[in-house]
């Protein structure tokens, strides 16, 4: 597609809202109309395999038991595979992407996500480049890297609508265009923003009103106006720049503008945190209205896959609010070509973070790629794709690179403080065997350790890289134990690696962890 031919596909303004879609004031507690029928006593889920019990849409067979009693049950079919550099067709419903599975070792699976960019193996961790750059890396020092080599980045559809703005991106051909990327880009919908600006930021049934973060802060008195004037218009709103409201039609607006090749969906997020049971209900009922708007609104389903995302707080009871999250996009299933889990990694406990994700991966259907939003901490990956996971993001490995912090194997929590005097002289390379810039370009421990005392850029960087890397080769490790089968072996090594036990002199497994294990059959005994 040429740059006249992606102008003319993005749309020249984001669409009205249907009043269709806004509910009343008193109607946002009440269950959605859609859901009326749903039998809450039975789990949520749907298009499950083995190794997940059947889903209420699974085959039901007649068996005969040792007294010659008939009964029918539902089995859970095996799990179709498809053999590794299958060609993608692209066919309806869903023509910019299709998923592949490859091989299984319990829960975990060994994917392709095929999409108008190339394709993309799983389990898969992508790099945040939140205003369409990596800090500190270009393009170039990604593709040409083997030790890198990322198929997919995500950038944040927020943060691009400030600056520099998606009517640009669009007239530059889109952001693939703009940041010279030829591969894959997922950006979020802005609906993370509503807890880390919640202070900047107001949430209605219309949508959310962010506040200007670039505003100076000097100008007391348009901050002052906002403040007081809590109704604003949409066009009172945004045409002085003060303040941006984010409907769903306008989050899915600026990312058809953007043109990546995976948009989410904008839901209502309240903090995991949050005490406040009515405002979770309030969000979840929401999420699914939004989404709707979402689907309405979405000009580019040709070539850009719009991906629902689960919330519903920590309530993973049953008929609680994930299940009601669930049960909504089970009813829309045929729009979504995959699904994300939200509303996580924001401080909840670790014991309620993976009974969440065990939740949401034993619900959502098998045959579509979910992605574990926020999360990126190593033993988080290693832990939630033994539950089923496929994609994850996070800004932790390159954020912790700019503090002067390396991810290395051992000990947990598994990272390396440079700027520590330990580092001072000590000449061995970060990692031995990494294929990093730094650890390859033969940059000690104390080299490092100098140019981060002395700010020098060029170690930012090249701690980025490294510890991007090192997500890079975790990913193929795991893919690599999944295709023998092996991953259970594979978790357990790397579980004792970071947790050697107080008898040994190091820290023993966390309760979370084993029980997270647990539930994937993966036992640490």
């Amino acid at each position: 597609m040429n740059l006249n031919e992606r102008k003319m596909s993005a749309p020249a303004e984001p669409p009205d809202t249907d009043p269709a879609f806004i509910a009343k004031e008193e109607d946002f507690t009440k269950l959605p109309s859609e859901l009326s029928h749903v039998d809450w006593t039975k789990p949520i889920s749907w298009g499950k395999y083995e190794p997940y019990p059947p889903s209420h849409d699974a085959d039901a067979i007649t068996t005969t038991d040792d007294d010659g009693d008939k009964q029918t049950v539902a089995l859970a079919p095996p799990l179709p595979l498809t053999p590794e550099g299958t060609a993608p067709s692209f066919k309806p419903p869903h023509k910019a992407l299709e998923f592949h599975v490859h091989a299984t070792s319990g829960r975990a699976r060994y994917t392709t996500v095929h999409l108008p960019h190339g394709p993309v193996a799983t389990p898969v961790f992508m790099p945040v480049g939140t205003k369409g750059t990596l800090k500190g890396l270009s393009p170039m020092d990604v593709t040409n890297s083997d030790a890198l080599n990322n198929q997919i980045i995500l950038a944040n559809t927020y943060h691009l609508a400030l600056q520099p703005g998606t009517e640009l991106i669009r007239d530059a051909g889109g952001l693939h265009n703009f940041m010279n990327w030829d591969r894959n880009i997922l950006t979020d919908s802005g609906g993370f923003q509503m807890v880390s600006l919640l202070k900047l930021a107001e949430i209605t049934e219309e949508g959310v009103t962010f506040e200007n973060p670039f505003l100076s802060d000097n100008n007391d008195k348009e901050r002052e106006t906002n403040s007081s004037n809590k109704k604003r218009t949409r066009q009172e709103a945004t045409e002085s720049g003060s303040m941006m409201l984010l409907r769903p039609e306008d989050s899915i607006y600026h990312q058809n503008n953007i043109g990546s090749d995976i948009i989410m969906a904008l839901d209502d997020v309240v903090s995991s945190v949050a005490d406040d049971k009515t405002r979770f209900q309030i969000a979840t009922y929401r999420t699914l209205r939004w989404l709707d708007r979402c689907f309405a609104a979405h000009r580019r389903p040709h070539d850009q896959n719009l991906f629902p995302i689960v919330q519903g707080g920590l309530d993973v009871s049953r008929g609680g609010l994930r299940d009601v999250c669930l049960a909504g996009f089970r009813e829309r299933d045929d729009k979504a070509p995959g699904y994300a889990i939200g509303g996580l990694a924001g401080g909840e406990s670790k014991d309620d973070f993976w009974k969440v994700v065990d939740h949401c991966c034993r619900a959502l259907p098998d045959t579509k790629p979910r992605y574990l939003m926020g999360v990126g901490y190593p033993l988080d990956l290693v832990v939630c794709t033994g539950l089923g996971v496929d994609m994850y993001d996070c800004v932790y490995p390159t954020r912790t690179a700019r503090f002067g912090v390396a991810l290395i194997d051992g000990e947990a929590p598994g990272t390396l403080r440079l700027k520590s005097h330990a580092c001072s002289e000590d000449y061995r390379v970060i990692m031995h065997g990494c294929k990093c810039m730094a650890c390859a370009g033969g940059y000690t421990r104390s080299r490092l350790h100098a140019m981060l005392k002395n700010d020098n850029p060029l170690a930012v960087s090249l701690v980025t890289h490294h510890n991007l890397a090192y997500m890079m080769a975790l990913n193929k490790r795991m893919r690599d134990a999944i295709k023998n089968d092996a991953y259970g072996d594979f978790a357990r090594s790397f579980v004792r690696d970071q947790y050697r036990g107080k008898d040994s002199g190091g820290q023993d497994v966390p309760k979370w962890v084993k029980d997270a294990l647990a539930a994937a059959e993966i036992s640490l005994d």
